[in-house]
């Protein structure tokens, strides 16, 4: 026992003379398997055989369960987002990278904004004995929340990051990334200026990170995460993220499980934002509100059914809503999603803008990011629209 533990302990010791990369970082948070990685030494270590195999069972669950289901009906049901190229936006994201790339693997950026912040790099070599089988633990409490029921609970994430050495929502984004069949390149922590540019060497009030990756398919794709606030009194002293997002061009808006926010006056300009900024909106109904998009010009429609918010926001429930379930034949939703996460409880709405045309423009930025290969992107093949169930 003593000579596998100091061998072990040697094999750590040679793998680690140079820094595991983020790649690697991220598929050992992951559960994955570690042949050839500088990890492989740490990976014998009963913590990370635990770690894995519930992850994989909670992974294999949520995988049968809804993102099959997502990614074989989302090229049917919203067609103009999901095989476009333009950036994501999604407002109210917590670290929720999966759902972004399941029903929209072919956008060239995902920019992702919520309250809770980036933290660092995270590095699994820097924990102590105690601290990994710890660590690994709580990130899988919080990573169960949002594979189980469709969202993060904020505050119980914030308690198992914070209670570890693997703080933020790095540690997160590096396990969805990864489990996505995506290839880390590059991470680095930013910051956006007053103008909206992004600066690596000078702090300000909206930190982020930017992760450059190769996709599942291949394709070059950036990944943004922004810790701001990004209500209407908040946006007025500081407009630094809706300046970022300028830079995009037209993009595709996306938000669930989003605490009904943008119902309330004080996120008004966020929502107003979104009607005037993006090609596409996919949300369920905690997002804009139904009677909120101007007909005029957007054209938007529902999925699913509508059993009104759960009772912890039932002041939220929309009556217009309802009527329009009750009187449309509205195709079924294969799938659960936000807060009523059950299958056959959800509602997915989707708006199509009449006048935003599809651009996209390249991100202002004050430091070179990772170079773009020299294929341009390939959007994965939309199949040929069919007819979608009804729900019953």
């Amino acid at each position: 026992m003593k000579k596998t533990l100091v061998l072990l302990l040697v094999l750590a010791q040679t793998a680690f003379a140079e820094p595991p990369t983020p790649n690697e970082q991220a598929r050992f948070l992951a559960g994955l398997p570690q042949e050839g990685s500088s990890l492989a030494g740490l990976a014998q270590r009963g913590e990370f055989n635990s770690h894995a195999k519930d992850l994989d069972a909670t992974w294999a669950d949520a995988e049968a369960r809804q993102f099959t289901s997502i990614r074989a009906w989302a090229p049917l049901g919203l067609p103009e987002a999901v095989s476009d190229t333009s950036p994501l936006l999604y407002v109210f994201s917590g670290p929720d990278f999966l759902h972004a790339y399941t029903f929209f693997p072919n956008a060239s950026a995902y920019v992702l904004a919520a309250v809770e912040p980036v933290g660092l790099p995270p590095d699994v070599t820097k924990l102590s004995e105690g601290e990994l089988g710890s660590s690994l633990r709580n990130l899988r409490n919080t990573l169960n929340a949002s594979l189980s029921f469709s969202f993060f609970i904020t505050a119980d994430m914030k308690k198992d990051l914070q209670a570890t050495k693997l703080t933020g929502t790095l540690p997160v984004l590096y396990v969805f990334l990864a489990r996505c069949g995506c290839h880390i390149q590059n991470v680095e922590n930013i910051w956006l200026d007053a103008e909206g540019k992004i600066v690596t060497d000078k702090p300000t009030k909206t930190s982020g990170v930017r992760i450059n990756f190769l996709g599942a398919q291949g394709k070059q794709q950036t990944l943004y995460y922004f810790s701001t606030n990004i209500s209407g009194w908040a946006l007025k002293q500081d407009a630094s993220f809706l300046r970022f997002c300028d830079g995009l061009g037209t993009m595709n808006g996306f938000t669930k499980s989003a605490s009904y926010l943008m119902h309330m006056d004080e996120f008004h300009t966020i929502r107003d934002y979104l009607l005037t900024h993006c090609h596409t909106m996919t949300q369920d109904d905690s997002g804009i509100m139904w009677k909120d998009f101007p007909r005029d010009s957007w054209d938007v429609k529902a999925y699913g059914w509508y059993p009104g918010p759960i009772p912890l926001f039932k002041q939220h429930f929309q009556a217009d809503l309802a009527e329009y379930f009750r009187t449309t034949e509205v195709p079924a939703l294969p799938f659960g999603i936000g807060y009523q996460w059950r299958p056959k409880h959800s509602t997915l709405i989707y708006g199509v803008s009449k006048t935003m045309v599809r651009k996209a423009i390249p991100v202002v930025e004050q430091t070179p990011a990772v170079a773009p290969t020299a294929t341009p992107p390939v959007p994965i093949p939309v199949p040929a629209p069919k007819a979608l169930p009804v729900a019953q």
